[in-house]
Parts: C-alpha cells; structure tokens; sequence
C-alpha cells in the first residue's frame, strides 16, 4: 500500500488508515481478524479514541494487536479539556491498549474558539501532552474535530500541533467550505500534517465509496482514516486505493454537478444566484448547511433514506450557531417574497425560491412552516 510522509513526525504512514470507531459494533474476534488482515495488507495506522464505546474500541485494538505494537503508528484522542483529565485519559488508554506509548495523543473535537483556548491555557490539556511526552507516553500531538472548523483554525493558529484530522468529503464541502479553503491551506503553511476522515460523510455516501474515496485522497492530505467494520468494506476499500489514482480537476468538477447526493437541492456556492438586490442566497444556504448539511430537502425519501437523514443531519450539533447568526444576518428571507427569478440563474436545476424559504423556516427554529 503507498506511505506518505507524515509530516515532520518522521513516520510514513499508509494511505488509509483504520479508524476505530466502528470497532464498537463487531464482536471482539471479528475486530482482531479486520485488524490484522489490514496490517497484513500493508495498512501501518490504527486510530481510536477514549470515548469510543468508554474505552472497548481501545481494548479490542489492544486484544487484537498487542503483539505486533512495532508494525503500526497508533493514535487514540482524549475530549478532556483539562491537564489532570487528559492525564487520566491516556493512562486508562495505555491500559486498554495495551502499550506503554501511543505515537499520536489527539485533543479532540473542540468545537469553540474557547475551547481550544481551554486546551492551550493554565492548567490545560496541551500541559498534560508535555508531561506524557517527557515520560516517553506520546510522541506527537494532533488535534482533531468535525463540522465548522473554528475551534480547529484557532488551534493551528496559536499551536504547533504536529497532526491535525478533519472531515473531507465532496458532500461536506459546501457545507464547511472553510476546511478546504481555510484551515487546509493553514496547516500546509504551518507544516501541519493532515489527516482526513468521513470521505463517506458518515455513511450519507455509501453509494458511491470509490468517488468518496477517492475524492478525499486527491486532496493535498497524507492519509484517509476510514472506518471498517466489515470483511466486505475491508476487501473494498482495499481494491478501491490499491488501483488508487488521484481525480482530475475535469472529474472533480464533473462530481461535482452529477452527484446524486447533491442532486437539485445542494447549493455549490457557484455565486451566480446572486441578483444584487441585497440578498444573497449562498449566504442563506451556508447557514443551511451548518443547521443540517442541507439534508432534509422536505421531500418524500425512501424510509432507509429518511432514516439516514435524520441520524446524520445534526451530527455536528452545530445547528445552534446557524439559527443565532441568521438572527444576525441582516438580510433575511422574506417568505411572501417571489424569489423564483433567481431559479434560472442556478445551473444545478435548484429551486431557489423554495429552497430559500426552507432555509428560513429551519434557521427560526420552525417558526415559519414552509
């Protein structure tokens, strides 16, 4: 399997990883066989957390591998925001995973600006990584985290982490666009190593794993942290990178306008819906998609795919910040408004009028039914 340096780590890492998270859901024996079929075939980066089942995905990966610790890079991650937490954390890690030192301790999921301060400041989290670093417990720091970027961006700003993992996908990037626009470049300026994960945008694209996969490891990462827990998404997903060549710009811009997740309601910020009368209709859908990733188009779906809309719409709990800062937007959607001249400007075939007036309706709580 191609490696790809690590940053300034030192480590070449593969170019998917295995992310324990789905680990929770099979038995222990079938965890130890994914695993080791994945090292076996090349994989050298294993990834957990704590709060992964309250420490069974780290128990199964030390059941499964404590034999072959020197054949893998491995990372667990701690949401303890404080040094005595962060302690604690890793030392009940080490145990579950049976290993006297992990390679990468990730401060993960700060969603805030005042959280990643917490991590950074007097009695933080960043102080118990120095600690564990000087008692050989962890050679690197990573942070990691989902959805808007901006505890992320404000951590890379004021730190050197030495990894950062995030969410790439082509669904999510007109949701987050700062991730690829913003945070992205910053970690490469900063000398950051980067890792991506929910290239499948948490199962929304399990149609289309290749594209998805693909996609997320065309982008300027070193590699793609994939959760397995099956033998049949293992066989995949090694076939899928074992033929792996990177997408062309024509084929970026092709997914695109024809992907079927995206469809004739996802807004692709193409900025030509804009009529200059003060509204800006990609303004409007940016908050959509931190309220719901612009799932819910309220249309009728089949029930599997209700279901998966529903599980995955808020997943980020960011919805909050969306409906606060719409209140704050000062141009707002007027819903006895016509808007629908703005429907031939859209070359994706959105009904902007209406998509507009959803919006609305989600970014007041519901207060306007559409």
């Amino acid at each position: 399997m191609e490696k790809r340096k690590l940053g300034n780590t030192g480590f070449s890492v593969s170019i998917i990883g295995f992310g324990g998270f789905h680990l929770v859901e099979v038995p222990r024996d079938e965890a130890s066989y994914l695993l080791n079929t994945y090292l076996d075939s090349g994989g050298n980066y294993i990834e957990t957390a704590a709060q992964y089942g309250d420490g069974v995905s780290e128990r199964k990966i030390g059941y499964a591998l404590a034999g072959r610790r020197d054949e893998f890079v491995l990372a667990t991650k701690t949401k303890a925001r404080t040094k005595e937490g962060a302690l604690q954390s890793l030392e009940q890690s080490l145990i579950n995973l049976q290993t006297d030192h992990v390679d990468i301790f990730f401060m993960h999921e700060p969603q805030t600006v005042d959280e990643s301060k917490q991590i950074l400041g007097p009695g933080g989290a960043m102080e118990a990584y120095h600690a564990i670093r000087e008692a050989g417990k962890a050679s690197f720091v990573g942070i990691s985290g989902h959805g808007r970027p901006s505890g992320l961006l404000h951590a890379i700003e004021h730190c050197p982490y030495d990894v950062l993992m995030t969410g790439f996908n082509y669904f999510d990037h007109f949701n987050f666009p700062q991730i690829e626009e913003e945070l992205l470049p910053l970690c490469n300026e900063r000398g950051t190593a980067l890792l991506g994960m929910k290239a499948l945008a948490d199962g929304y694209l399990y149609k289309n794993p290749k594209n998805a996969i693909r996609y997320t490891l065309s982008l300027p990462i070193v590699s793609l942290v994939l959760g397995i827990n099956s033998r049949s998404y293992l066989e995949e997903d090694l076939e899928i990178v074992g033929n792996f060549s990177p997408m062309t710009e024509e084929e970026i811009t092709e997914l695109y306008s024809t992907a079927p997740e995206l469809g004739s309601y996802v807004c692709r910020r193409c900025d030509k819906c804009s009529d200059g009368t003060g509204l800006n209709p990609q303004d409007i859908f940016l908050l959509e998609g931190l309220f719901d990733r612009q799932m819910d188009s309220l249309e009728v779906v089949s029930p599997p795919q209700y279901a998966l809309q529903e599980r995955l719409k808020h997943w980020f709990d960011q919805q909050t910040w969306a409906q606060q800062e719409y209140k704050e937007l000062k141009e707002k959607v007027n819903p006895s408004h016509d808007y629908s001249s703005l429907n031939k400007l859209c070359p994706y075939g959105i009904d902007i009028d209406r998509k507009l007036k959803i919006a609305h309706a989600k970014l007041l709580n519901n207060q306007y039914i559409y």
